[in-house]
């Protein structure tokens, strides 16, 4: 067995990931393409952007002759150099069935000819396919299991692939980009920027391709913000979180023969090692839908059932502070806070309850032209047009700790930290407040006093807390009421005394209707609301974290300074018809300091 077609069926225990080539300008440079420094430099960060080093090659203008590159590129991986890409005309048909268009060009490689087996003309032994990008691993992985049969890869130039593709499957085009262009077809209004979906009628995987663009197009119709993909024993699950609620999607009966192809089929989109299937991964995959552009994060999970996916849904959204609808004693607060012109304000609670949206309505408003605002997140769920945004990368040390440190030494106005998850990071941020920046982050607390006792607990001096922290602020997120089906809602008074709800308007409490409205999905709540609560660090709540005082002492100097807890915000919320007296409860903690 030649080298190449041993590499190619080591698909099942490869552990190559989709750019591996550390040395790939080395690997160019013996094929005989001199490059200059700029393109050198732009192969060499090919690895994180994923891009094809062969492409960047080609394209940069250093390569005289394509034929003769691609000829001494294909001898230093072992690959067969040929120039002959028309296949047999009498197995053309069967070629194309073997591996359609969207394969043939999705993945950049032309099939040739079929070798049978020795007994038997109609079984297949391997077929022949041209490449003439060795190291997208990725494609040839998504060949081999489409193809389904061993393959012989044979090397030959770019533009004489194009060629053979533009007059096997018939399409005309100066580009693989025009060609995959002219291949793209309209799946009611959903295209995938990064994953052509081209549906062949007589292609038996069209079915997968068609339910899995359905489950997307289905969750952003209700709303979802996320979908999560469960293989159970006898089933595959399908569930959509809205307004923070998980709800069963319905699915085929033989939805657990599927289960492969759905999830492989998700893997690809996302641009995921269909082979890897040990390790968790994570993607992600631009999506239009009527207009809207939505971005998808995708993560899979190893399970003793198979891959469990998650993809979480992001659209464009718009970020202004008048969007979280904030209560006018929280939003004066917000505005003083955003005001200064250094120190920390630090924005708590759970994973899932809103900080990464609060942090960007706070951004909106100080992305002026004459300050330079530089965020390091993980990951940078939104962009937004006058920032400069990092995303944490571990595996190359990019941490928020060094991240950080390199942000300190670009100039920066105003810092937004992802998170801050330990005492090095917290150190860094607390050295730029008191250098004169502003430095917006989250702590996981379960309230606002807690932040001040988890940056102690980390190892930080009270006095430096004391010092640099403008603000903790908590918040969670409960359902709001349907406005076309809500339903006055009554309570004992002596209950609503014994949980803390305000005297008046006790008459304008509302509850959600049972039967719901189409308009709601009849769930009785449509979208979810933000609750906060805002601990002010004044001077006197200083003087108390300095002197490392008990959490109650600093609880009630900050009552004495005006601050109201999350509870007290959901029941006046509550009040205002908003939202429902079990929504607050369960989303507050019965502990909570009150006035």
């Amino acid at each position: 067995m030649s080298r190449a077609v041993d590499f190619a069926n080591r698909r099942k225990t490869s552990n190559v990931k989709s750019n591996p080539n550390n040395h790939s300008h080395e690997i160019l440079q013996r094929a005989g393409a001199m490059l200059s420094e700029t393109t050198l430099k732009r192969i060499e960060e090919s690895g994180v952007n994923q891009n094809s080093f062969v492409d960047l090659a080609l394209d940069s203008g250093d390569i005289d002759d394509e034929d003769k590159f691609a000829e001494s590129l294909g001898k230093e991986v072992g690959l067969k150099w040929t120039t002959e890409l028309e296949p047999d005309s009498a197995a053309a048909g069967r070629l194309k069935r073997i591996c359609p268009a969207r394969i043939a060009v999705r993945h950049r490689v032309a099939p040739l000819r079929i070798h049978p087996t020795e007994d038997n003309e109609a079984a297949i032994k391997r077929i022949d396919v041209a490449l003439y990008d060795p190291f997208q691993f990725q494609d040839r992985q998504a060949v081999l299991k489409a193809v389904d049969c061993p393959v012989r890869w044979v090397m030959t130039s770019r533009r004489r692939l194009l060629a053979a593709l533009q007059k096997f499957y018939g399409v005309g085009a100066d580009t693989f980009e025009e060609l995959l262009q002219t291949r793209e077809a309209d799946d009611d209004s959903l295209d995938l920027k990064e994953e052509v979906n081209v549906l062949d009628e007589d292609d038996p995987e069209a079915s997968v391709v068609k339910f899995v663009n359905q489950i997307i197009k289905e969750a952003l119709m209700q709303r979802a913000t996320d979908i999560h993909v469960e293989p159970l024993a006898n089933n595959l699950r399908i569930r959509y979180r809205v307004d923070g609620v998980l709800r069963s999607a319905p699915v085929p009966e033989n939805i657990k023969d599927l289960q492969a192809s759905v999830i492989t089929r998700l893997k690809v989109m996302a641009r995921l090692d269909i082979a890897e299937k040990r390790l968790p991964q994570d993607g992600r995959v631009q999506l239009q839908l009527e207009g809207q552009s939505i971005d998808v994060r995708v993560a899979t999970i190893p399970t003793v059932e198979g891959e469990s996916i998650s993809l979480r849904l992001l659209g464009q959204e718009n970020f202004t502070l008048d969007r979280l609808q904030m209560a006018p004693h929280v939003r004066t607060d917000i505005d003083d806070l955003l005001e200064k012109p250094n120190g920390i304000i630090l924005v708590t609670g759970p994973t899932g309850c809103g900080k990464s949206t609060t942090l960007y309505c706070f951004l909106s408003v100080l992305n002026k032209e004459e300050r330079r605002i530089v965020t390091i997140e993980d990951p940078v769920e939104n962009k937004l047009d006058g920032l400069v945004q990092i995303a944490v990368k571990p595996e190359i040390n990019l941490t928020f700790a060094s991240g950080l440190r390199s942000i300190l030494r670009g100039d920066p106005n105003v810092i937004m930290v992802g998170e801050i998850r330990d005492l090095e990071t917290a150190e860094i941020a607390i050295r730029a407040a008191l250098t004169g920046h502003l430095v917006l982050s989250t702590l996981h607390t379960n309230d606002s006093i807690g932040g001040i006792t988890r940056l102690i607990d980390m190892g930080l001096e009270p006095f430096l807390v004391s010092s640099s922290v403008r603000a903790f602020m908590a918040q969670r997120l409960v359902r709001r009421l349907c406005v076309s089906c809500r339903e006055p809602a009554s309570f004992d008074s002596d209950y609503l005394h014994s949980i803390g709800v305000p005297e008046g308007n006790w008459d304008q409490i509302h509850g959600a209707s049972d039967v719901g409205c189409q308009q709601c999905g009849h769930t009785g709540y449509h979208g979810r609301l933000a609750i906060y609560e805002v601990c002010m660090v004044t001077p006197e709540l200083q003087d108390l974290v300095a002197r490392k005082c008990s959490r109650q002492e600093i609880a009630q100097q900050a009552v004495q300074d005006g601050f109201k807890t999350m509870r007290q915000y959901g029941f006046q919320k509550a009040l205002e018809g908003e939202t429902t007296i079990q929504e607050v409860l369960s989303a507050t903690d019965v502990t909570e300091v009150s006035s």
